[in-house]
């Protein structure tokens, strides 16, 4: 039986809305971050953070799983990932050389998974990546719901460093992530070395 249309594209949907997100999110990080601005970010960032789930969570209900949302959930979660990343800089919350090693292994990753695609070898997320993710998540999310609005001393402090728990993560995902496709390079070694 086939799916209707609607429900078919509602997973494609929903991540799609996470670029859009992304840009409100964007435009409202340059704005000055007066109390109201602020929260409305964080509310921003929150959303589309959650449609990181639901449109998963949609996609398996419905087995509306496409390449279409395969390629574009990962890209959309590093494009609002990247841009809270980036735009927190400035304000001073985060030191751009975290937000440089995270973005310098999701590179990396992008690229082994390139090579690895092109090879037929296809390895899922791994429970060290979503875990990466989730806390990522909480780690910018604190950074940037404003001060003074919940009781709780040094918010931005310990979203730093719930983000210095994910950077961690990030390496360590990577490390695995290449470890799991290393064989690729090998018989490629291999093979070179025969000629």
């Amino acid at each position: 039986m086939n799916r209707p249309p609607r429900i078919s594209n509602l997973p494609n949907l929903i991540t799609g809305s996470r670029f859009l997100l992304s840009g409100c999110l964007m435009m409202l990080l340059l704005q000055e971050q007066t109390l109201a601005v602020s929260l409305f970010a964080w509310f921003v960032f929150f959303v589309a953070a959650g449609t990181d789930w639901v449109d998963g969570y949609f996609a398996r209900k419905y087995k509306a799983i496409t390449v279409l949302g395969q390629l574009m959930d990962p890209l959309a979660d590093k494009v609002l990932v990247t841009t809270a990343l980036v735009m927190l800089i400035p304000t001073g919350k985060l030191p751009a050389w975290v937000a440089l090693i995270i973005l310098c292994r999701e590179l990396v990753v992008t690229g082994l998974r390139g090579v690895a695609s092109s090879t037929g070898l296809v390895i899922a997320a791994s429970s060290l990546g979503k875990w990466k993710s989730t806390i990522q998540y909480i780690g910018l999310g604190t950074l940037i719901f404003p001060l003074g609005v919940l009781p709780i001393p040094n918010l931005h402090h310990i979203g730093l460093a719930i983000v210095y728990v994910a950077m961690i993560l990030a390496v360590w995902s990577g490390v695995d992530y290449f470890y799991k496709v290393r064989r690729i390079f090998l018989e490629e070694d291999k093979q070179a070395d025969k000629l």
